[in-house]
């Protein structure tokens, strides 16, 4: 059993049609009896046991099934020991049995994270889901988009740092696995009257996460276009759903009207509202230290600036680096929020929580947060919190876990 977070990066040391060795010192040190490499789970010979290398039997099933026949010599490739008794499982399972080989049709630089498209076979579209799991190559990801017969998934500067996904080029095959309950969901096809896709959709990284995993589940989960909670206990004790204001749409503004309820505002970096010339309203401001600007809409909008579709298309805009000072309006009905020059370490409240978040996940400095309201009108705490993350399917983060590891 592994979990799609790569220990190590290794380097194919040589190859053959039913043999491979891989430099992984780090691996190799922990005597495993079974790697998942790229995504494939493969027996380890411990009578050819090397320092530093580990070598596989390749049979001509596992060949034939995966995209391991691409490899050679001094190609990187993703490399993880399975789970042992007591470890932390972090809400992704995989068996190391490759689903299905996928094709990269296009990438696309996004700042500083990078889109995916993978067209997978059509049979295995089924347990494809936006916001579902899926392992690429043995690296756990978060599903973006999915459109017609191909899907999306976005790599965070984090993933492309830490595994051997930076190396993809299009043309190249993948080997994909969704996560177990995906499986599980897809032979259970009347489970709770929802369509498959849908009933994976809300499964995976639900409800609290905690460290450094738990932070890069939540940057990846912003990254591909959908949500996080974020509980602060100790400056304001309410609880916030956060999403990058580059990936906003339309229906995730009406969710934080109609779900969250709060007061919808979008956390800026301030060399982006200085740079589009919208002002701090005047007075000392709340007393969490909280800094309003001048509320905005979009000037090429052409209606009254209030719906879901004109305020998200006003944040998009916002996140957008060649925007103007011309292109928004004032007042209007977006709200925006200054963060601290120094971020979470001079200011650890939600508006530099989201702009971080934001960085983090290679994303635009711009995000939307919304405070989480019981339906009585009282502030949720983190009891209420931990329920409501789990009923909405969405990651629930720390504070202090943000400071520590942003």
């Amino acid at each position: 059993m592994f979990t799609g977070h790569i220990q190590e990066v290794g380097t194919v040391a040589a190859v053959d049609r039913t043999w491979i060795s891989v430099r992984a010192p780090k691996v190799a040190a922990g005597g495993p009896s079974a790697i998942c490499l790229n995504g494939a789970g493969l027996m380890v010979d411990r009578s050819e046991h090397e320092a530093g290398v580990l070598h596989a039997e390749l049979s001509a099933e596992t060949v034939r099934r995966t995209a391991l026949d691409r490899l050679l010599p001094g190609m990187l490739v993703n490399v993880e020991a399975p789970l042992a008794l007591g470890d932390p499982v972090g809400g992704h399972l995989v068996q190391g049995a490759v689903e299905a080989v996928g094709k990269i049709v296009r990438i696309d630089d996004e700042g500083g994270a990078r889109r995916l498209w993978i067209k997978p076979p059509e049979r295995s579209l089924s347990v494809v889901a936006p916001k579902g799991q899926i392992a690429v190559d043995g690296v756990a990801l978060t599903v973006a988009e999915v459109s017609r017969d191909r899907f999306s998934v976005v790599l965070i500067p984090m993933t492309l740092r830490d595994t051997a996904l930076s190396e993809l080029t299009v043309g190249d095959r993948v080997n994909l696995e969704p996560d177990m309950v995906a499986r599980l969901v897809r032979r259970w096809p009347s489970a709770p009257g929802q369509a498959v896709g849908r009933a994976v959709a809300a499964l995976p990284w639900a409800g609290r996460l905690a460290g450094a995993r738990g932070v890069q589940k939540a940057l990846t989960q912003l990254a591909s276009g959908g949500a996080v909670v974020i509980w602060d206990p100790d400056r304001e004790g309410e609880g916030d759903v956060v999403f990058a204001g580059a990936r906003l749409r339309p229906a995730a503004f009406t969710f934080l009207l109609t779900q969250s309820c709060g007061h919808t505002t979008v956390p800026c970096a301030p060399e982006v509202l200085q740079r589009l010339e919208i002002d701090r309203i005047p007075g000392p401001g709340d007393r969490h230290g909280t800094r309003p600007h001048v509320p905005v809409d979009l000037a090429a909008g052409t209606g009254t600036g209030v719906s879901a579709a004109e305020r998200a298309a006003t944040v998009r805009r916002l996140a957008d680096p060649d925007a103007r000072p011309e292109d928004f309006l004032r007042p209007g009905h977006v709200f925006p929020l200054s963060a601290r020059p120094g971020g979470l370490a001079e200011r650890a409240g939600h508006t530099e929580a989201t702009v971080a978040m934001c960085v983090a996940a290679g994303l635009p400095p711009v995000g939307v947060c919304c405070e989480v309201m019981n339906p009585d009108g009282t502030m949720a705490k983190a009891a209420d919190l931990e329920v409501t993350a789990l009923r909405w399917g969405l990651p629930l983060l720390d504070m202090a876990d943000l400071r520590r590891y942003l």
